[in-house]
């Protein structure tokens, strides 16, 4: 397990989140810079309009090898960046690609149409007929389904077993594009150097994905054991779960992170919740505390002792190696406070302020536990009772600041609700608190 500490780090000029982003921005804009080169010497299409076409498509397959890096769950980046504005960057990029992906498909059919003289739809059912062209189209008329389905409003009216399966058609949609391009010799193959980089960059995409999703999680699994020692109650609707397993403490988990948790009989094997973990990692357990907010969180209760649990992870970015001043404020809406309570355990200093932002007292999970850490340490509780709407809010800037005045030299970390989470960040920016010093994290699965 890695060192723990929540003092400042020294030596590090550049934060851990800096120096991920620029690392991916320098791939993807090293990556463009070669696909340029390829455009540019291997030649022009049969038309101008096939030209601009080949030029769309070679971005749109840097754009799917981006989209794989994204979502590999690279231990580096994660703990750097978090899942969740991976996630939020898999999205963007996924809209880009599917415009990138029609464009390419659109001037390819002009293209072809103008230079054979015939209608748009001729020439489409004829290209069809050729199994380059036939796995191109098969490939971006999958990104079409599920970039449909992705669509805000229509993913809200899907359960999310049913977009998870859908979504997972793009991997196929990946190797039908691989396929398409491998089959496009003006693309793939124009050259020695154009046919390595191809490969080498798509095995590394893949590579990263099947390391990332696939083979680490297995091994992990394999090698520590996962197993319930101990299902807690903690009020009418919430429950902890301790999980022990073999070298726990060679599992490199941090407090504040979180893990996707599967329990094999408990519920079917593609229902997973991502839980944070609700105590700091000692080396022989793991704790989650989870809410009854769905079939899978709500049947906790009833797991049984011994139960195998399947865990991927430790991820996210919520922790103390992102810390760049001495004092902290941890501020919690809800079961939020789980990965807050944990952080607390790595607290050293007095220096610390919790907000805990509840409906009431009685739902406030672990405030006994909390409250007690934060005693132990020298800090401060403030225990922020009230429905959404009623009173004054405690989290507009000038609230804030009467509860911390010096909120501003504090590392700040946020976690909670999505409208009281985007509340708080919007008071901190007004507040000037500067960016480098707010930690939040919005993770879910979709």
């Amino acid at each position: 397990m890695e060192a723990t500490s929540t003092r400042v780090r020294q030596g590090t000029p550049i934060p851990p989140v800096v120096a991920a982003r620029w690392a991916l921005w320098t791939f993807v804009i090293v990556n463009l810079v070669v696909v340029e080169g390829l455009f540019l010497t291997a030649g022009t299409g049969k038309n101008g309009v096939l030209t601009v076409a080949k030029f769309f498509g070679l971005h749109a397959a840097v754009l799917m090898l981006f989209q794989l890096l994204l979502v590999a769950r690279l231990p580096w980046l994660d703990r750097r960046i978090g899942m969740d504005r991976l996630t939020v960057w898999h999205r963007w990029v996924g809209f880009t690609l599917l415009w990138t992906l029609l464009t390419h498909a659109v001037l390819v059919v002009l293209g072809y149409a103008k230079l054979s003289s015939t209608s748009m739809t001729k020439t489409f059912f004829a290209l069809a007929g050729v199994p380059a062209s036939l796995l191109g189209m098969l490939a971006a008329a999958i990104v079409v389904v599920v970039a449909a389905v992705s669509a805000r409003q229509v993913r809200r009216r899907l359960r999310y077993e049913t977009w998870h399966g859908l979504h997972l058609l793009l991997y196929l949609a990946l190797g039908l594009a691989f396929s398409h391009q491998l089959q496009e010799t003006t693309t793939f193959s124009s050259s020695a150097f154009a046919m390595a980089y191809w490969w080498v960059l798509w095995l590394f995409a893949f590579g990263a994905l099947v390391t990332g999703r696939i083979l680490m999680p297995l091994w992990r699994n394999a090698y520590h054991r996962f197993e319930v020692v101990a299902v807690v109650p903690e009020s009418d609707d919430v429950v902890s779960v301790h999980v022990t397993g073999r070298h726990l403490d060679r599992l490199p988990a941090r407090a504040g992170q979180f893990c996707i948790w599967r329990f094999p009989g408990h519920n079917h094997w593609w229902l997973a919740n991502p839980f944070s973990l609700s105590a700091a990692p000692d080396g022989r357990t793991l704790r989650l505390t989870a809410k009854a907010a769905g079939s899978t969180s709500a049947g906790l209760r009833g797991l049984p002792v011994g139960s195998r649990a399947f865990v991927e992870g430790p991820y996210g970015a919520f922790t103390s190696l992102h810390r760049t001043r001495p004092g902290a404020l941890l501020i919690a809406g809800g079961v939020g406070i789980t990965p807050v309570r944990s952080l607390l355990e790595e607290e050293q200093g007095g220096d610390v302020v919790v907000l805990y932002r509840v409906r009431s007292e009685h739902d406030a999970v672990l405030v006994d536990e909390v409250r007690a850490l934060v005693a132990d340490r020298g800090g401060q509780l403030h225990l922020l009772t009230g429905r959404r709407g009623e009173g004054t809010p405690p989290f507009e800037p000038d609230g804030l600041r009467a509860l911390v005045p010096d909120i501003a030299e504090r590392d700040v970390y946020v976690c909670g609700p999505p409208t009281m989470t985007s509340a708080v960040l919007g008071a901190l920016r007004e507040l000037g608190v500067p960016q480098r010093q707010v930690h939040a994290e919005r993770f879910g699965l979709a």
